[in-house]
């Protein structure tokens, strides 16, 4: 990574912030301290105690995230992109994808080169979700593919009188819907997941399908067409779209 300095005055931050924020990308560049990556994540992204649009934070992510280190490239293009579209919902952000334009079309690429050859299914996805920030058509493919890491979502069921969650489960332990908490429990009451057929997926369905496939992810290739498939209430037994109640509960 190139020695991070500036050659005029910062004048989004202060000096303390400046530093705090050059020595944790600094560490978070050796690809060996998580709790580099932990900080920035909290301070860039959940509390914003450090600026996203400091003239460090886009550049040297960048430069990471075309380094040879496949765990080092997969954790800045995944803060990069997760940046971009919170810093695109802020009044005093919001033109920083726009001012940034040619260090994110540097990501995109990045991106795309590392999900041909990125073999860890974790990494897989959230470089999947680092694309689709980093184009920025859609607010809500971290709740996409964050279900596909964690092999459950969470989801209100479609009904007017908001009947009850319901947990849809796609992994090890089955594909199902049940309205209970079904790690604390065997017994519970379940209802068999509806996956989209491949053959007729459309829009991001068939693109992120057949991206996943092409690339030697038949795992999260499934798990994708349970994603945009349907799973019934438990309570009133409505059969409902998964991915409409994905992006319903991002509205």
């Amino acid at each position: 990574m190139p020695e991070m300095t500036t050659s005029s005055p910062v004048p989004l931050a202060d000096e303390a912030d400046s530093d705090r924020l050059r020595a944790l990308l600094e560490r978070a560049a050796t690809g060996a301290d998580s709790q580099a990556w932990s900080d920035l994540w909290t301070e860039l992204y959940h509390n914003g105690s450090l600026d996203v649009a400091h003239p460090l934070v886009l550049p040297t992510l960048t430069d990471m995230a075309e380094d040879h280190h496949a765990d080092t490239a997969a954790s800045s293009l995944h803060l990069a992109g997760a940046l971009l579209i919170q810093a695109g919902r802020r009044h005093e952000t919001r033109n920083l994808r726009a001012r940034e334009a040619p260090q994110v079309a540097r990501l995109l690429a990045a991106a795309n080169r590392w999900r041909q050859v990125m073999a860890d299914r974790k990494d897989y996805c959230y470089l999947l979700e680092a694309i689709l920030n980093l184009e920025g058509d859609i607010h809500w493919a971290q709740d996409l593919i964050w279900g596909v890491v964690s092999e459950e979502y969470e989801l209100e069921c479609p009904d007017p009188d908001g009947c009850t969650s319901v947990w849809v489960v796609i992994g090890e332990r089955g594909f199902f819907s049940t309205a209970e908490d079904y790690a604390l429990s065997d017994d519970i009451e379940t209802f068999p997941l509806h996956p989209a057929d491949a053959r007729s997926l459309e829009g991001l369905g068939h693109r992120l399908y057949e991206l996943a496939l092409a690339d030697g992810q038949e795992e999260v290739a499934r798990a994708l067409t349970y994603a945009f498939g349907e799973a019934t209430c438990p309570e009133c037994k409505r059969r409902f779209s998964v991915i409409g109640q994905i992006i319903s509960s991002c509205s």
